[in-house]
């Protein structure tokens, strides 16, 4: 995991995408993301900064099917590796935070994620 992202307020995946990325510009090789970050000028930026973008295609135009199946699926098919940590986070913990300023929420946010990491590596042994 290189960054995390809260926020207060529902802003959208794009924007939210795009200020993670512009952060980590420097580590990203290749961003993996569903049709909810799907967005031109997000594609854009992303190569812009020499990262390969991996986003499926929402399907508004039948060009869009030939699109998807360009995409390597091979590795798209890695976000597992970071959707599972999430989904077993949310359902061991809880999906929302119970803090309610920007900071305590951040903290939150990452406690949940470090005692979901040590629970792992606990079961692991």
């Amino acid at each position: 995991m290189l960054d995390v992202q809260c926020c207060t307020q529902w802003t959208g995946d794009v924007e939210e995408g795009q200020q993670v990325t512009r952060r980590n510009a420097g580590d990203l090789h290749t961003l993996s993301a569903d049709k909810g970050y799907d967005k031109t000028a997000f594609r854009d930026e992303l190569r812009e900064r020499g990262v390969r973008p991996l986003i499926k295609y929402s399907i508004r135009a039948p060009y869009d099917h030939a699109h998807n199946a360009r995409i390597n699926d091979t590795l798209y098919n890695q976000r597992w590796l970071v959707e599972t940590p999430y989904s077993t986070t949310k359902r061991s913990h809880g999906g929302a935070e119970r803090a309610q300023t920007w900071y305590r929420e951040f903290r939150e946010c990452i406690l949940m994620f470090a005692v979901a990491t040590l629970e792992r590596i606990c079961s692991a042994l």
